[in-house]
């Protein structure tokens, strides 16, 4: 009988590789917009520092907002013939390639320029987040075997890696000639230099093959995947609602000092990605290698994941936070030898960090909804809640940080599309990749460090909150 079961949960390796595919399109939208994104805003669409720090709260407040928003449309939409979750990924594909394509569009006005790329950030932020949580939940969907669905999530995994890699490349080498110094050769007068015909063309494509993988994507996503209707286990009863089971969430003490340490953490490497880009184009002379470190950041974050995943196993998961605290020195060197080999050797660092804060979260969430599961007895659903709280703070906290930090290029007197920036504004792009992402990442592990280790359950009752969790994934 089990392994009849097994044979009727098996997934096929066309089906594993389409489901993840539909992966690809939001980490290749999101890794272009990461790093590229605030200097179009300064240096192309030449809006005013102030404006760009609404635009990027703005836009990352309306992905945050989004996604219990997402969560409880979806959660109550009705099967349709092409599954329960597949029409809405479909459905947010034309709005979400229109939406990205726009956000790098420069309209032919100016004093509404803000408004404009305020709205469309807005618009993609949210639409991102009606795209993605149907695709995550696709998962629970696939099988109703735990083995497949790892598998599955493994190969999503590998292809958003994948994506990754390929939107940071594709649109830094596309718009590379962009902001080469050959821009400002001809500006005889300081000030902002007339935007060129051949930036915003440059932008445009970059938006067009980027914002082109979602309906390639999703289409190979339909083509290839299927919801299986019996595939998930009715939740055993009801649980309470998201509000209610958020205050209990909240009020786990080893919850609330995980998501308080990684809200820093995270901000920090959010700020550090950010500026960057601005920091090697108006702090140094390393116009000719962004395209380079950016790669080196990315490659360096993918190839080490493997390695962080070993070091977790090995030395527990509190060790290995301290990886996170490698690049602050390297950082802090960076900002004061502003030289393309430290450039280099920060940006491999980097994303040796910048993978172990992304992959430690994920790894203790587990650990603190099982002690959670054991200290309190609240039927299905608040496992859910745990991670889209998560995610939803973290938003918030990206949010925070960017438009604090972007608003503090204008207190510096940051001349948008000009060439050659006032010394202040150096200093600034100095301490906000250097001090600020030190400060807070030390914060954050410090907070991390006294943090109670969440109790780690027996072979027996594992075993049981294994069960209660694939009888209680709902969209929350």
């Amino acid at each position: 009988m089990l392994m009849e079961d097994s044979r009727a949960g098996h997934l096929s390796f066309c089906t594993k590789v389409c489901y993840g595919i539909g992966g690809i399109p939001n980490q290749v939208a999101s890794s272009a917009t990461a790093f590229y994104l605030q200097l179009f805003l300064l240096d192309v669409a030449q809006i005013p520092a102030a404006q760009v720090s609404l635009v990027l709260f703005g836009g990352k407040v309306s992905g945050a907002a989004a996604d219990p928003v997402a969560g409880f449309f979806i959660n109550r939409s009705r099967r349709t013939g092409s599954g329960r979750l597949m029409p809405w990924v479909l459905g947010c594909t034309p709005f979400i390639t229109t939406a990205y394509f726009l956000l790098w569009f420069l309209p032919p006005f100016t004093s509404l320029r803000g408004l404009w790329y305020t709205t469309f950030y807005s618009l993609f932020q949210a639409l991102a987040t009606f795209f993605q949580v149907p695709y995550a939940a696709l998962t629970m969907l696939l099988t109703p075997c735990p083995k497949e669905r790892d598998s599955a999530t493994a190969y999503r995994m590998t292809m958003e890696m994948a994506g990754t890699l390929i939107g940071a490349a594709v649109h830094g080498l596309i718009v590379s000639g962009a902001h080469g110094l050959h821009r400002c050769e001809d500006a005889a007068l300081p000030g902002p230099v007339a935007v060129s015909p051949d930036a915003t063309r440059l932008y445009s494509i970059a938006s067009a093959v980027v914002a082109v993988t979602y309906p390639v994507c999703s289409s190979l996503l339909c083509l290839g995947v299927k919801e299986r209707p019996g595939s998930s286990v009715p939740a055993s009863g009801p649980g309470p609602s998201f509000l209610a089971g958020l205050v209990l969430t909240v009020r786990h003490p080893p919850y609330l000092k995980l998501v308080i340490s990684f809200l820093f953490i995270s901000a920090a490497i959010q700020v550090e990605q950010s500026y960057l880009v601005l920091f090697c184009t108006h702090a140094s002379r390393l116009h000719d290698h962004v395209q380079g470190v950016v790669l080196t950041i990315l490659v360096s974050a993918v190839l080490s994941t493997p390695l962080w995943e070993w070091v977790l196993q090995r030395f527990g998961k509190k060790t290995s936070a301290f990886g996170i605290c490698v690049m602050v020195p390297f950082a802090i060197l960076l900002a004061a030898v502003p030289t393309a080999p430290v450039a280099y050797v920060v940006a491999f660092v980097s994303g040796m960090s910048i993978s172990v804060s992304l992959l430690l979260p994920w790894s203790m969430l587990p650990d603190v909804v099982d002690d959670f599961q054991l200290q309190h007895q609240h039927g299905p659903g608040l496992e859910t809640i745990f991670y889209s709280s998560y995610v939803f703070f973290s938003k918030l906290s990206g949010a925070g940080a960017l438009g604090i930090s972007t608003l503090s290029l204008e207190f510096a007197g940051y001349e948008a599309g000009a060439c050659k920036q006032a010394e202040q504004v150096v200093v600034t792009l100095k301490v906000l990749i250097g001090a600020v992402p030190t400060c807070m990442i030390l914060t954050g592990l410090c907070i991390l460090m006294v943090s109670p280790t969440p109790k780690v359950p027996s072979q027996n009752s594992s075993h049981r909150l294994s069960l209660q969790r694939r009888t209680s994934y709902t969209l929350a």
